[in-house]
């Protein structure tokens, strides 16, 4: 296909385009990932087969069946059994704890997407630092690096190996073997491990969560009922001008009419006869209310403080999560504190912890948010994608008899993906469709585990990547970069281009990079006449090494808002581990993927 300038400029300006998008985080990285590729359809870059073509790629297919896999791992109680035996070999003692909690999360993310693992071990961490008097930001950064670095050891360990690995099939490479890249990724395990045992966890300050902000008596409050009675003179008057707005030690929870929650701002709520309303108050407060004229407390209370019917108030924390629909939204555009019946005390965003005016701040993934409410309230809200639940495991049912199943259909993948790597896709389906028709999971739950956000980003920067190879320009950055470096020889160019790599994965998403530096990675090998197969396990490894910002990798956001962590926290214990990884890298890749 015969490429014009005027293609290429315009090629050049989608990927400066959509490279700021995803610094700035304007618009969802899948969104800008779709929409650089159909822009290269629209002005010819890419045909519609080819396009087309992007859809039959292996990588996608391979992450979401992982992604499956490891919910049907979770769903088993497998995840969970493991990290059971985390609180019972840990103790009290801190670098047994630590010791502890990185072998056990680096072994289960070579093999299980380590988002989840990230996600069932942050509760379990805090819980165990509060029973012991723990630090619990000395352990939340170490937890997400070494799922990081974990997922190095094997190509069904992260998403970014699987993308680097199905690009270097697709270019004519010999696939790689599941347990190929293993060799170095157990020497990043082990160098992650030591470096945060002799001392890199030190590094990090003790910062406050937000639960640490409200003092034991958030306990000793209550949530009490009560009904607007017939004859109230409530009726008709806006909350704002009602004694209830003037009591400092109650606070409006929930308001329900006809058995439905209003959703209607407390500063318009116009009172009816019957509305029902929950609050919140100090044991003093449920008193002063049955005194409150025009309320009454509900039919089949009295009106004594021991036989009225009251509710602990349940204080809890979560974690907006990266499939929340509440992200882009502001509590009060959201109508929060009505429509779920919850209120939120405090946010923490970005190193900040907020108790005031947080009202019109918009959430984000990884904004952590203090929660209080009835307990039925807040397993309604945790069920849900909006919040990861940082207060304790999820309560939903295991299914421990499909646990051999499970099992079974990893070892499956496993073993023929060792045996045949070609065939890594189809054994991943196989896997998933196995667990699927053994009900270890429902086909629902299964739709739901697959982050369709990262399947659409992962197909759109493929077909960025294909436009690159099309318009030449992918060939013209490798034989660019040789010629720059080609007195220095192969080896420092891999240091370059591993470097390359590390830099942008904490800028931009590391499934992003994998796409696009993966081909380029190929072109330079070329250029230069040497054996491509470093110069992608280089992309592959620095393409996951995000250690420096929590932007950079999904478990790296999740710790960075439940820790109460400041953004240089990162860098401060990250930034070490990061040069000493690619010092490593640069020196062991040439010698176990020779030229």
């Amino acid at each position: 296909m015969e490429v014009h300038l005027w293609q290429q400029i315009f090629t050049v300006a989608i990927v400066v385009a959509v490279f700021v998008v995803l610094v700035k985080e304007w618009i969802p990285p899948d969104l800008a990932a779709m929409a650089a590729f159909l822009s290269l359809v629209l002005i010819g870059v890419l045909s519609p087969s080819e396009s087309l073509a992007v859809f039959g790629s292996s990588a996608p297919v391979t992450v979401a069946a992982m992604f499956i896999l490891s919910a049907v791992l979770e769903r088993t109680g497998l995840i969970d059994l493991l990290a059971g035996k985390f609180e019972t070999l840990a103790g009290s003692s801190p670098v047994r704890t630590m010791a502890v909690l990185l072998l056990l999360v680096a072994f289960l993310s070579a093999f299980v997407n380590n988002t989840p693992v990230v996600v069932v071990f942050l509760p379990i961490i805090l819980a165990h630092c509060r029973k012991f008097d723990l630090t619990a930001s000395r352990f939340l950064i170490p937890l997400s690096y070494a799922a990081i670095v974990g997922g190095t050891c094997t190509v069904i360990g992260t998403s970014t190996n699987l993308i680097a690995s199905g690009i270097a099939a697709d270019a004519g490479m010999t696939p790689f073997g599941m347990f190929e890249i293993s060799k170095l990724g157990i020497l990043f395990v082990i160098s992650a491990i030591l470096y945060v045992l002799l001392g890199g966890w030190r590094l990090i300050p003790d910062r406050v969560t937000l639960s640490t902000l409200f003092d034991g008596e958030a306990s000793q409050e209550f949530l009490t009922q009560v009904y607007v009675s017939k004859d109230s003179p409530l009726i008709g008057k806006p909350f704002p001008e009602t004694p209830l707005a003037k009591r400092r030690n109650l606070r409006i929870i929930e308001i329900l009419r006809e058995g439905r929650p209003l959703p209607v701002p407390l500063n318009e709520l116009i009172f009816e006869s019957g509305d029902q309303i929950t609050l919140k108050t100090r044991a003093s407060g449920v008193v002063e209310l049955s005194e409150t004229t025009g309320v009454d407390l509900l039919p089949d209370s009295d009106l004594g403080l021991s036989h009225v019917r009251t509710e602990s108030a349940v204080l809890m924390e979560g974690i907006v999560g990266p499939e929340s629909r509440m992200a882009g939204h502001s509590l009060k555009e959201l109508n929060f504190r009505q429509r779920f019946g919850v209120v939120i005390l405090a946010v923490h965003r970005r190193g900040v912890n907020l108790r005031n005016r947080f009202e019109e701040v918009k959430l984000a993934f990884g904004d952590t948010l203090l929660v209080e409410g009835p307990v039925d309230r807040m397993n309604d809200l945790f069920t849900e994608k909006d919040f990861v639940n940082l207060s304790k495991p999820k309560g939903r049912s295991i299914r421990h008899g499909k646990a051999p199943i499970a099992i079974g259909a990893l070892l499956l993948f496993m073993i023929g993906g060792a045996v045949l790597p070609a065939y890594i896709p189809i054994f991943a389906l196989t896997a998933a469709l196995l667990t699927l028709v053994t009900r270890c999971i429902d086909p629902e739950e299964a739709y739901e585990a697959v982050e369709w956000k990262v399947i659409f980003m992962i197909f759109g920067m493929l077909g960025l990547g294909m436009g690159l190879e099309n318009t030449g320009l992918a060939r013209l950055l490798a034989g660019q970069a040789a010629h720059w470096f080609q007195d220095l020889g192969p080896y420092a160019i891999l240091a370059a281009l591993y470097l390359l790599s590390a830099i942008l994965t904490e800028l931009i998403s590391n499934n992003a990079v994998a796409a696009l530096l993966t081909p380029i990675a190929i072109g330079i090998a070329s250029q230069l006449g040497v054996d491509a197969r470093p110069f992608v396990v280089a992309v592959m490894f620095a393409s996951s090494a995000s250690f420096v910002t929590p932007i950079g990798y999904q478990t790296n956001t999740y710790v960075y808002g439940a820790g109460g962590y400041r953004f240089t926290d990162f860098s401060r214990i990250g930034l070490p581990l990061a040069i000493g990884l690619w010092i490593m890298a640069s020196f062991l890749i040439p010698r176990l993927w020779p030229f």
